[in-house]
């Protein structure tokens, strides 16, 4: 509260007041002795009057226009407003531009312009084939210059000589062996598979469940030796082609800032987001790395409480940390391709001043030694496009991300050490928590939209694997740092939240499928599409698979035999059931599927050092076995749910994204009993039936129908806090990063408990400080048209007059983005008698 210096002859207007309470302390001292002798002078001076004059002392100017007079005084408003000295303050100066009535607050660089143009798909194989045909006929052999319209031949990269020739020729040779292994296993499985059923495959519904249970098989296979060769080259602790071994760990970086590290953001939690930057800034800084990496925030908000959180919580890091001139916010107002486009527009603004750019998400923390070793390792390898880190999962306290975090943590070095085995050069990249060279990626990595219509088409959702794709065809490098420590993500807290973000994965990776012959892709990276259509997919076929077999027992129970399947048979079959040869092909199954996971508890328990922070072997193996329980009760309940949403893309149903929790959200009943109740019936409707047909087999199906049975209990359960907390007391689930945390992940926590609640937009348009500062970003279009600024003015007039709750997001970002009309929202709010009273309503 302001108190006032002196008495008044005559008490000041309500609204005037309240105005002086709002304004910060030293503001309200430099404007109340003019307001004092206004009121002497005249003691019915109106409000409108004395606002004019509370702006125009703060200004320190004379200005007619009512909007720009209080626009000249947002300089000064914020400059009174920043309170406690910070050390960053020295720095505001430097983009605190002069106090006119253009003065700016400059939250990015000066824009250096380059340019970043997608390429046509050229994906058709049968065109590309014809068109080929067609210049060998024209040319005589001689390869001619592809029409417009044509994607051109990829050039090629930086070539290391035999060194880089080795590690291609390996990742070859492992991939023959992978090959090998996954088909002589399905081989093998599939024909004990037949030898247990009634025909011997010969049934028309067999053969179905067959080929199914082939292709099914198949895709297990490839994870378990994934995870065998992981656990071979972890065990040994030897792999020649490490990337993280490529490069000295006191080897010095080059001079400058070569490296920017990007944030991308779209409507997260403000406060989450700034306090993992700060993590990793200060890292940075204790690393000694300050003067080599640039930070830039990326926000594609949509919400505009949202947009004025992040203006005021990017002030107050830079503010914080010194950060001004290193740490940047761009607001993109265009937000086309969502998160590649919000990427591709950073290139094309400020890319072409950096060899290197570090992408991060918007839960991600990396510490300062992690940055460093990635750029390190980049200098050291000029043909790598794209270096990925395997990021651990860690702060999330619910029992379904606990555990969940747990699983990550324990098995998740087996797979990517697999992948690396087999993928080498040729890897993965996904998304975030990587580093990836600019230059080919501005070159080669622009993504247009998929050509046609439907839900596979149109702008690519699972943007990463197609620009490792295209940085791979272009002749660079994608490796996988999965040795490196120091790279930490958050999972996400429900098994519905888990789902949500599925549903979008899902659609990507299934678009992705159509860029599968694309011309010049390496084989590896065709995989990788593969692969990625595959952990989606596979759901329908287990669905469609299990659907058969429950046909197939309806067949053999209520219809008569079939004795000749085959034309012109001599001899009848006998169908015949053998449920021993069943559990042992069964029991086969499970080893594929647990085996890894007791791989991974083994390499643990071999090392003393490496067992404790899980809470010791004990405890440790208590909590792989509740996991494995819990893993095998979620995975028909993620089948059914994966099964609707390849049927939704199908169908070309649209996916509408939103950005994921931040925070320990418990589901509560009636959501889960809507998103689950669907699969209990069914499961229900299931165990009935087969009870029906045949009660021994009730027990075969139980694990899946059961699971969907309890989907609604378990989805609740598993989202609650308390029930984490207890698992933690208990020491269950432990992870390293919890039995001692991190620097980074301990600054993490402490950043969300001190950071502040930022001004949102009901906030920004009252309170003269949050106004001052948006209203310095927003923009200010002197070459506006009259028309422009008159539906601005109404706009802001209508708002002014309306309940704020009424408003929609994209009347307020309107708002928000000109200063002129934030600021005459602002004074309408203040001055006239028939604003609405919601914008007071927690005074």
């Amino acid at each position: 509260m302001t108190q006032q210096p002196s008495a008044l002859a005559s008490p000041l207007p309500r609204r005037v007041e309240e105005y002086l309470r709002e304004l910060p302390p030293a503001a309200a001292a430099r404007v109340w002795p003019r307001l004092e002798a206004q009121l002497l002078a005249d003691p019915t001076r109106s409000v409108e009057a004395l606002f004019a004059s509370v702006h125009e002392t703060l200004a320190e100017r004379e200005e007619t226009d009512a909007d720009r007079r209080t626009l000249q005084s947002s300089h000064t408003r914020l400059r009174l407003a920043l309170g406690k000295a910070q050390p960053g303050d020295p720095g505001l100066a430097s983009v605190l531009q002069p106090p006119d009535a253009l003065a700016r607050l400059a939250t990015t660089p000066a824009v250096v312009r380059a340019s970043m143009t997608p390429a046509p798909w050229d994906h058709n194989p049968v065109r590309r084939l014809w068109r080929w045909l067609g210049r060998r006929a024209q040319g005589n052999g001689v390869a001619l210059k592809p029409r417009d319209g044509e994607q051109p031949q990829a050039p090629q990269g930086k070539t290391l000589g035999p060194a880089r020739m080795r590690w291609r020729w390996a990742g070859t040779t492992r991939r023959l062996l992978l090959l090998s292994l996954i088909l002589a296993q399905t081989v093998v499985a599939t024909y004990l598979m037949s030898a247990v059923l009634p025909y011997k495959g010969r049934h028309p519904l067999e053969l179905a469940s067959l080929t199914l249970y082939a292709v099914l098989f198949a895709w297990i296979s490839a994870g378990f030796w994934t995870a065998v060769f992981g656990f071979f080259v972890l065990l040994t602790r030897r792999d020649k082609y490490s990337i993280s071994a490529t490069a000295a760990a006191d080897t010095p970086l080059a001079a400058g800032r070569n490296t920017a590290i990007l944030v991308p953001i779209c409507n997260e939690d403000v406060q989450r987001v700034f306090a993992g930057l700060r993590a990793t800034y200060d890292s940075v800084a204790r690393a000694g790395l300050r003067d080599a990496f640039d930070f830039y925030v990326l926000s594609d908000s949509g919400k505009a409480d949202a947009r004025s959180e992040e203006v005021a919580a990017w002030l107050d890091l830079c503010r914080a940390v010194d950060g001004f001139g290193r740490i940047f916010y761009r607001r993109r107002v265009h937000r086309i391709k969502r998160k590649s486009g919000n990427i591709a527009d950073w290139c094309r603004r400020w890319g072409s001043k950096y060899q290197h750019m570090v992408i991060l998400d918007a839960d991600s923390v990396m510490s300062g030694e992690c940055l460093k070793r990635l750029v390190q390792l980049m200098e050291a390898n000029p043909n790598a496009g794209i270096i990925q880190t395997a990021p651990k999962a860690a702060g999330r306290e619910t029992l379904y991300a606990r555990i969940q975090q747990f699983a990550t943590r324990v098995y998740g070095p087996l797979f990517t050490a697999g992948l690396h085995f087999w993928q080498l050069g040729e890897s993965h990249y996904w998304g975030h928590n990587a580093i990836i060279r600019v230059a080919p990626f501005m070159q080669h990595c622009a993504l247009g939209r998929l050509p046609g219509r439907g839900g596979l088409s149109g702008e690519i959702l699972s943007h990463d694997f197609v620009e490792a794709a295209l940085m791979r065809r272009a002749g660079w490098s994608v490796w996988i740092a999965y040795d490196l420590p120091g790279s930490y993500e958050e999972m996400p807290p429900t098994l519905l939240d888990e789902l949500k973000r599925d549903q979008r994965w899902c659609q990507g990776n299934l678009q992705n499928f159509k860029l599968f012959f694309t011309s010049g892709l390496h084989p590896a990276h065709r995989a990788v599409f593969m692969t990625g259509v595959m952990a989606y997919l596979s759901a329908p076929l287990w669905f469609l698979f299990l659907a058969l077999s429950t046909a197939l027992l309806f067949v053999f129970m209520k219809t008569e035999p079939t004795y000749f399947t085959q034309p012109y048979q001599l001899f009848p079959s006998w169908p015949e059931w053998h449920p021993e040869w069943a559990v042992r092909l069964f029991a086969g199954t499970m080893t594929l599927l647990f085996l890894p996971k007791l791989l991974a508890a083994v390499l643990l328990m071999l090392r003393h050092e490496t067992v404790r922070p899980y809470g010791g072997r004990l405890r440790l193996l208590a909590s792989l076995i509740v996991e494995m329980l819990f893993s095998a009760l979620l995975a028909p309940i993620r089948m059914l749910f994966h099964t609707q949403y390849v049927v939704s893309a199908l169908l070309g149903i649209a996916v509408v994204w939103k950005s994921p929790p931040r925070e320990d959200a418990a589901t509560p009943w009636s959501q889960a009993a809507l998103r689950h109740g669907g699969g209990s019936l069914l499961g229900l409707a299931w165990l009935s039936l087969v009870y029906w047909l045949n009660p021994h087999f009730l027990w075969w199906l139980l694990p899946v129908a059961g699971s969907l049975v309890i989907a609604i209990p378990l989805s609740v359960w598993s989202s609650r806090r308390s029930i984490g907390v207890w698992a933690r007391g208990a020491r269950l689930f432990l992870i390293p990063e919890e039995s001692l945390t991190p620097r980074e992940l301990r600054w993490l926590k402490a950043g969300l408990k001190r950071a502040p609640e930022y001004p949102d937009f009901l906030r920004v348009a009252r309170e003269p400080a949050a106004n001052a500062l948006l209203s310095l970003v927003g923009r200010r279009r002197q070459s506006a048209n009259e028309k422009s600024q008159r539906s601005l003015r109404n706009l802001a007039d209508s708002a002014a007059r309306r309940d704020p709750a009424t408003l929609k997001d994209s009347e307020r970002n309107q708002l928000l983005l000109d200063a002129v009309a934030l600021t005459h929202l602002h004074r309408r709010i203040w001055t006239t008698s028939d604003a609405h009273p919601g914008w007071f309503k927690d005074n």
